[in-house]
């Protein structure tokens, strides 16, 4: 079963964009760190503990893998809310504070927002590019024949 679930896990990111796939990472620290709360609630403490630990992993993706040369102030910007979430998540696992984590659920989707539109504007872009193809080749074939 897990082969299966590895396979199918590979092939949903294959196709995507770099955009998307941050996105994807983002989706997997926001689900992780909502579970955690419900888990918390439940007095479910070290299945909580264990959803913060994924959540923190996500984060920690993330914060691993930017590029401050290439990504300039947004990167480092970044970097430091990273940094920032990850020992609110330390907090969370020392208190089991639900507000740090609704907290931290409200900036992950915030910075999601941004990559959302991202997404959006490289599909449209792409989208564009697809409709304008036609055209050229066309046009190319007018101008050949007159």
């Amino acid at each position: 079963m897990s082969q299966k679930l590895e396979l199918y896990r590979n092939l949903s990111t294959l196709n995507k964009s770099a955009a998307e796939l941050i996105v994807m990472v983002y989706d997997g620290a926001i689900d992780n760190l909502q579970n955690a709360a419900k888990m918390y609630q439940n007095e479910e403490l070290q299945t909580g503990y264990e959803a913060i630990e994924k959540a923190k992993r996500f984060i920690v993706h993330l914060y691993t893998t930017l590029d401050e040369t290439k990504g300039g102030d947004i990167a480092v910007n970044l970097s430091k809310m990273y940094a920032h979430l990850i020992d609110r998540m330390n907090l969370v696992q020392a208190t089991k504070d639900i507000k740090i984590i609704e907290d931290s659920v409200g900036i992950l989707q915030n910075i999601k927002k941004g990559w959302t539109g991202l997404v959006e504007l490289e599909k449209a872009r792409q989208n564009e590019k697809r409709l304008n193809e036609p055209e050229k080749k066309h046009s190319a074939n007018l101008s050949v024949s007159a």
